[in-house]
């Protein structure tokens, strides 16, 4: 059995889908490793290193890719890359399947078969494969990071002989994986903290670090979740509402943090034009969003926006930011869900098209894109 780990080619990728620790962990369940070089430099990982783990290192993609049975990616890759591997082998990666069926079809048209991490299901036994959570993790952690980059004030309340520094006031807008951490990494430093979420669920999760929760609490409050735990799409009225809320609470904050997502839609439209005009000269927004197309009017993707002396920072591929901290938990999510598809007693790679795990996730098959959530 052959593990392929190509280096990522899209721009500003510094993240690599294996690292030293997952390929001896590879190397046990019976494969060889080839990682072409260069592949985890931007995430402080050296050929060396590879090496010095039992990885074998190539020059090209193509290399890494010949005889293959599964070609583990940070990114989707193009169909091009895609066909780098052998028929039917496995390609596994973040494959943002939404909105881009061309390039989905390209995958599906190198008749390899191509899992989208992001798929994969809440469930207990999946929590270690959940991508989504461990990048969105380390997105909340540097979306407060990157806004305090950009206040030019100190984040704590500070009492001096000179007089008191006034902390920073900060307002995450979205309490998920990404918006929780952001919370917690504001606390740390010393913020006042207020934050809002749909769910009701939300609530006492954000009051257990210690800020304070924003919302209008009423009946479609109570309801505003689905069993699978994300944030349903609010009415009309209901937004208007919470958007009068937020409004006034938005004009006395330093600092705002949006990470609201729906899956499969467009990010939903949180902090309008008025709204950050109301803010005050030196304010900053985050906007984590972006590449869904923003939670702030205003943001740009890939620059820091400014609108009256508002500060908007639309930075995109936030995990990457951070690659070499994102790349060990992508690379453990990626272990674990590979794991499952070898048998271990005759280490080979034996997929079972009828677990739900692979039911969830596969999104190209024999030449077809055969996700359900894709199919129109």
């Amino acid at each position: 059995m052959k593990i392929a780990v190509p280096l990522e080619r899209e721009p500003g990728e510094g993240r690599v889908a294996a690292t030293p620790d997952t390929v001896k962990k590879f190397k046990a369940l019976g494969f060889d490793v080839a990682v072409e070089a260069g592949a985890g430099v931007k995430s402080r990982i050296t050929d060396a290193e590879y090496e010095a783990a039992g990885a074998t290192i190539v020059a090209t993609a193509a290399e890494a890719s010949a005889g293959a049975d599964i070609v583990l990616k940070v990114r989707r890759p193009t169909g091009e890359e895609a066909g780098l591997a052998p028929a039917g082998s496995l390609v596994i990666g973040t494959l943002d399947p939404h909105g881009h069926k061309e390039a989905i079809q390209a995958i599906a048209d190198a008749k390899v078969s191509a899992f989208a991490m992001e798929f994969m299901p809440r469930i207990t036994r999946a929590q270690v494969m959940d991508v989504l959570s461990s990048q969105a993790n380390l997105a909340g952690y540097q979306a407060v990071i990157d806004a305090a980059a950009e206040y030019d004030r100190a984040f704590p309340m500070m009492m001096t002989a000179a007089g008191t520094v006034s902390a920073a006031k900060v307002f995450v807008m979205g309490a998920g994986v990404a918006g929780l951490q952001a919370i917690a990494t504001a606390r740390r430093l010393g913020a006042i903290v207020t934050a809002t979420d749909v769910r009701p669920a939300a609530k006492e999760q954000v009051a257990s670090l210690g800020a304070k929760f924003i919302a209008v609490e009423d009946d479609e409050f109570k309801q505003a979740e689905t069993a699978a735990g994300y944030a349903k799409p609010m009415s009309a009225e209901y937004q208007a509402k919470q958007a009068a809320l937020v409004a006034d609470h938005i004009k006395k904050q330093d600092i705002v943090i949006t990470t609201a997502l729906i899956p499969g839609r467009p990010a939903p439209k949180l902090v309008s034009a008025e709204m950050v005009a109301s803010m005050k000269p030196g304010s900053v927004l985050v906007d984590l969003a972006v590449e869904r197309g923003g939670n702030v009017a205003g943001a740009v993707a890939g620059e820091v926006a400014e609108v009256n002396g508002v500060k908007i920072v639309g930075y995109l591929n936030v995990p990457g930011r951070i690659a070499a901290s994102a790349s060990l938990l992508y690379a453990r999510n990626l272990y674990a869900f590979v794991e499952t598809l070898v048998d271990k007693k005759t280490k080979t790679l034996a997929v079972n098209w009828d677990d739900e795990l692979v039911k969830a996730t596969l999104v190209t098959k024999d030449g077809a894109i055969v996700h359900p959530a894709l199919q129109n």
